[in-house]
């Protein structure tokens, strides 16, 4: 169900203007952070169905894709309706990077290519990745700097954090570099590693570096909850895009209030319970096309039942049956017990989804934050520091 807004729509001047990364032009300026076990093509392809953006695989890690990890060569995959195929990469080591694009553009995997450097994730930092690696600026700007002459006329953007903790920020050198190395674009979470997703986001932050970064667009990452947010984030940073994780978790529709805010239109998705459960199972059915195996689809359904229901009148037991199935069968079976024309429950079913986390230490390496340069063992480890499975 699509409802209009009783508050006034947004103005002439906040309707957004289409976004250029390198030869790409998207219509709506939205793109789908890559999350790692959430945004298969299944997911994408969903999300789709309700708005227009750019949607981005989850992180493939680099030594893995150059390795031809069976799993990883599946997350790769892009449905034949993906016209614009994305993909994120995570790698540590130079020459792993350059020869995981390489790789891509070859092979013709890829339309955009995207760096991590900012996941927070302990198993991630640890190794000097995500996050921690723009410390290392040298490193940094090796890693951009082959990755942009591997990708060739392909775009290469960057993503990343504000920088470590709050005593060390990284962002705005890293912006520089990456600039100068000729990304086509970047965009910033405007939290730190140590805050994980706690707190709220920096929204200055990105402000900050689309005015320190002019020759290439800047996009803005971190609570966007609704098609307002996004408006407002580009009112108040001067970003030129914005960046979707958590929030669209359980709301794939969340697309489409974004696309339509940015148009100036006041329509917005409030799916009754019974459009919730046609959502959940469309993605249930693209799961098993996606993983070519039923079960093992619904077995990875089970994860967005919290977030689909979120605010719903759906009691425990019903919930805890559909954490159990195995068949797309039982998922229709459940779904018909429903109160199909239950309404939308408002700002019970809006807001933060998702684990936050708590603000902690970030995992380095040893004697990581010493010195901007790589030590000499640092440099020996590096690498080896690839992880061999790709998400996080």
């Amino acid at each position: 169900m699509t409802v209009s807004l009783t508050t006034p729509p947004p103005s002439a001047t906040d309707r957004a203007e289409p976004l250029r990364i390198g030869p790409h032009v998207l219509d709506v300026p939205v793109v789908l952070a890559p999350m790692a076990g959430i945004t298969n093509a299944a997911f994408r392809r969903l999300c789709r169905e309700y708005g227009g953006g750019l949607y981005v695989s989850e992180m493939i890690t680099s030594r893995a894709l150059v390795e031809r990890n069976a799993v990883t060569m599946r997350l790769i995959e892009h449905h034949e309706s993906e016209d614009l195929r994305s993909i994120q990469l995570y790698g540590v080591d130079p020459v792993t990077v350059r020869e995981a694009v390489t790789m891509l553009v070859a092979e013709n995997r890829a339309d955009h290519i995207d760096l991590n450097f900012g996941c927070p994730v302990p198993k991630v930092t640890r190794k000097g990745g995500g996050a921690a690696l723009p410390w290392k600026t040298n490193l940094f700007r090796q890693i951009v700097e082959n990755a942009v002459r591997a990708a060739g006329d392909i775009p290469l953007t960057i993503k990343m954090r504000m920088g470590i903790d709050p005593e060390h920020h990284t962002y705005l050198e890293a912006g520089r570099i990456a600039e100068q190395a000729g990304v086509a674009a970047m965009a910033l979470h405007g939290r730190t590693a140590s805050q994980f997703y706690s707190g709220e986001a920096n929204w200055d932050a990105i402000a900050t570096l689309k005015q320190t970064v002019t020759s290439v667009p800047v996009l803005g990452n971190g609570d966007i909850w609704s098609g307002e947010d996004g408006v407002r984030m580009m009112r108040e940073t001067g970003c030129d895009g914005v960046v979707v994780g958590r929030g669209c978790l359980g709301r794939p529709w969340l697309f489409g209030d974004l696309e339509a805010a940015f148009r100036g239109e006041t329509h917005r998705f409030r799916p009754t319970l019974g459009e919730v459960g046609d959502a959940i199972r469309r993605h249930a059915a693209l799961l098993a096309e996606f993983f070519e195996d039923e079960g093992r689809a619904c077995r990875d359904i089970r994860k967005h039942v919290a977030w689909y229901f979120k605010g719903y009148p759906v009691g425990g037991e019903f919930r805890a049956a559909l954490a159990l199935v195995d068949s797309l069968a039982q998922i229709d079976e459940l779904l018909a017990t429903l109160d199909a024309d239950a309404p939308y429950p408002g700002a019970d079913a809006e807001g933060q989804r998702g684990r936050a986390g708590t603000p902690k230490r970030p995992a380095l390496p040893d004697r990581w934050l010493e010195s901007h340069e790589l030590n000499d063992e640092q440099r020996a480890n590096i690498s080896a520091a690839e992880l061999d499975t790709s998400g996080g």
